[in-house]
């Protein structure tokens, strides 16, 4: 049985991985998962572009891919989602490809490339964080998918040019190199960190100036056919800054808790719970734990893949957190995309007992290193099943919300740009903007408190001079109110 297991390890991973991301997928959308349904149900493929994407945040691709995707398999939860699953298990699979591809180039044998790529590809798949936005119908699991493929050639273009392999492959390498760094800004723009960053270590590393130039320009020129859109958008985004009070700090401002965010949540995913010093002492603690090993290798090595990775993880972090002091978007999704990197450096660090000095002193270190890998992957997988099994971490509970509004036979109003969600699971429902009741309403009516802090709006206290609240109900993650004169 040991002997099977060891021989279909890898087939073995996704299958788990795969059957992982089942659990729960059918849970209630959110609003913005939302938004992506009623985007594509309610706009062609030729309207996403002319009609939605100017006034939204983000680049059309993946609102393109799933028009044609929910024409085929339709907009239930779990097809909405299916794509993001597809796209985790497939970026899984380009981190083991990567690994397993630099056999030989930095000095590694392939069993030591085959060990690696199988622990780093085994943190990918079950990292909490991961798993969480594989199970949403968001933009963000396919952008991954995306940089990681770009990465592939990119570690294939530097793995050419040290064994002088021929100019044709590597000019092909280069192209689909250009293609997939494209296809990422056309899905997220957040990772226009990560195309600066390939740039950036090209420069310093590569000695063909002219080649790099002209990889440059491709992405420039595939950049900018899609920047009209992005100036509009642009535009839009500041007269948000401007109008809606606290729009900033859903963007991510560049403060001590946002960026001490990005490892915690990194590490140990979507969830909190109250009280908030044990989550952050849980939280923290594990953060600590998967630090050490990688600071251990900062003392032993910092070329080769670690390295490389390692500035390919940091740097895109430096730069983002630098736009943000004009532009907020520090959120740690935002950048979730770099828990590849952090997955490549973590199968290095917890599997790098070859080199160490124990090693070359004939002692056998391994099975301290290898506890270390079954706790890491121990560890994610409770974090993941944490979220995946106990209802309080999932998302919030449009659905049920949605089915108590239809016994409740009253007037509903909220933020309108929020009802997204109502608008999914119950289309029939009027909902109006709780800013233009301005005491015209006769006898009871719902108001969905939902965003209106993030707009600013004190509804409370308008209503209260012709309004009484008469009750308060709560469904998982939301509110609703009861008014009546």
């Amino acid at each position: 049985m040991r002997q099977f297991i060891s021989s279909k390890k890898i087939p073995l991973l996704f299958i788990f991985a795969f059957l992982i991301r089942l659990i729960n997928l059918n849970q209630s959308l959110w609003l913005d998962e939302a938004t992506t349904a009623i985007a594509v149900k309610t706009h062609s493929f030729t309207q996403i572009i002319t009609q939605f994407s100017p006034a939204d945040f983000h680049p059309p691709l993946y609102y393109l891919f799933m028009d044609l995707w929910t024409n085929v398999f339709g907009y239930s939860e779990i097809a909405l989602r299916m794509p993001s699953v597809i796209f985790s298990l497939g970026t899984g699979w380009m981190i083991y490809l990567i690994i397993k591809d630099i056999h030989g180039f930095f000095g590694r044998r392939l069993s030591q490339n085959d060990t690696v790529g199988f622990w780093a590809t085994a943190f990918f798949l079950f990292n909490p964080l991961i798993i969480y936005y594989s199970q949403e119908a968001r933009m963000y699991s396919m952008a991954t998918f995306f940089i990681a493929v770009s990465f592939y050639f990119f570690v294939r273009v530097m793995k050419h040019e040290k064994c002088n392999r021929r100019h044709s492959t590597i000019r092909s390498d280069f192209l689909l190199l250009n293609i997939f760094l494209i296809l990422s800004f056309y899905t997220f723009y957040a990772s226009i960190f990560y195309i600066a960053t390939v740039y950036l270590y090209l420069l310093w590393t590569q000695k063909h100036k002219g080649r790099i130039l002209m990889s440059g320009i491709v992405v420039a020129l595939g950049i900018a056919a899609i920047l009209p859109l992005v100036f509009d958008q642009y535009t839009n985004s500041r007269l948000a800054l401007e109008s809606v009070t606290n729009w900033s700090l859903v963007l991510g401002n560049v403060s001590v808790k946002n960026i001490l965010l990005i490892p915690i949540k990194f590490t140990s995913g979507r969830i909190s719970f109250e009280p908030k010093m044990l989550y952050y002492a849980l939280a923290g603690g594990w953060m600590a734990f998967l630090t050490f090993p990688i600071i251990l290798n900062l003392f032993r090595r910092l070329e080769g893949l670690f390295g490389m990775t390692l500035f390919f993880f940091i740097t895109p972090l430096i730069l983002g957190t630098i736009f943000s002091l004009n532009s907020p978007l520090l959120q740690y999704f935002r950048f979730q995309y770099l828990i590849l990197f952090l997955s490549i450096i973590l199968g290095i660090s917890c599997c790098h007992s070859e080199q160490s000095e124990e090693s070359r002193k004939g002692m056998d270190p391994s099975h301290s290193f290898r506890m270390t890998r079954y706790i890491v992957l121990i560890g994610f997988i409770s974090w993941s099943l944490a979220y995946l099994l106990l209802p309080q971490f999932h998302r919030e509970d449009w659905k049920s919300l949605a089915q108590e509004l239809r016994l409740q036979n009253m007037p509903i109003y909220m933020i309108s740009s929020s009802s997204d969600p109502l608008k999914y699971y119950a289309p029939e429902l009027q909902v109006g903007d709780v800013r233009m009741i301005n005491g015209t309403a006769t006898g009871s009516f719902i108001i969905i408190p939902y965003t209106a802090d993030i707009h600013g709006v004190e509804y409370q206290k308008s209503l209260s001079k012709s309004y009484s609240l008469k009750s308060t109900y709560s469904v998982r993650g939301l509110i609703y109110e009861v008014w009546s004169r």
